[in-house]
Formats: C-alpha cells, sequence, structure tokens
C-alpha cells in the first residue's frame, strides 16, 4: 500500500486526483498508476485502470495470483476491470470520501479488504474540500 500512497502522491504533484494504484504477484510490484486524467485529458485514466495499463498484457494465471492496491475505493469502472481479469482480491486504503462496489465485488468472489488509513483518507477529504468541481467530474456524483 506504501507504493500506492506513494502514486497518489505523485498525482498530487502533477496537479491531478490523489488516487494511486499498484498491481502485485508473487509480492512484487508488476503495475503501478495514479490517476491521470487530469494530466493527459482522458475519461478512463484512473489509478486503476492506469496501473492495469502499466502492467501491460498478462496472461490470465497472473492476474489470478495478484492484488490490487487502491488508495480509494474502486469505482464502477474499476471493479469491472477487477472482475474482467479475474483479480482475486483489492486492497483498498479508505472507502469513507467514496464507496464504490465493494459488496458487489464481493459477491462475485472478490476479497475486498479496507485498511481505513487516515494518510488515504485525509489526502483525499483535502482534495475534496479544495476541488469539489474536479472532484464531481472525475466520479460523476451529480
Amino acid at each position: 500500500m506504501e507504493a500506492a500512497v506513494e502514486e497518489a502522491i505523485r498525482g498530487l504533484g502533477e496537479r491531478g486526483i490523489p488516487i494511486g494504484s499498484v498491481l502485485v504477484k508473487d509480492g512484487k510490484i508488476i503495475g503501478r498508476g495514479h490517476n491521470r486524467r487530469v494530466q493527459k485529458g482522458s475519461s478512463i485514466l484512473h489509478a486503476e485502470m492506469d496501473c492495469l495499463e502499466s502492467a501491460g498484457r498478462l496472461k490470465p494465471e497472473d492476474y489470478a495470483k495478484s492484488v490490487l492496491y487502491s488508495t480509494l475505493s474502486p469505482c464502477d469502472m474499476c471493479a469491472g476491470a477487477v472482475l474482467l481479469y479475474k483479480i482475486p482480491k483489492v486492497v483498498i486504503g479508505e472507502n469513507e470520501n467514496f464507496k464504490g462496489p465493494e459488496e458487489y465485488l464481493r459477491s462475485r468472489g472478490v476479497e475486498v479488504t479496507n485498511l481505513r488509513l487516515e494518510e488515504c483518507k485525509r489526502m483525499m477529504r483535502d482534495f475534496i474540500d479544495k476541488n469539489p468541481e474536479l472532484w464531481n467530474e472525475d466520479i460523476s456524483e451529480e
């Protein structure tokens, strides 16, 4: 999770949304990313999507042995990627600022663990307070 937090901080430093993600297989990071919607003018580059893209093409057995770490609960799009690639476990930093379809992931057999990290909560809360319009654009809550 430390690497995911580092990615979130990196994204914030690029004037983006501070959400980070890493994909780990056999204890090694094989993909990492952060939300780059602002930086790239992208509609889909959430942290998890950026992370999966950086991992490149993997075999199904690689995904089946992986854990996806994200500083924030995954949205519907990112949860869909978890299901598509059959990633068996997702570890999130927090879900107080946003809670994605965690119960749906669980119902589909994905193990979801929430670490409830104060650092992740504070980073997102501060960002949302300072950038409510950008946050609402990214997460489409309105």
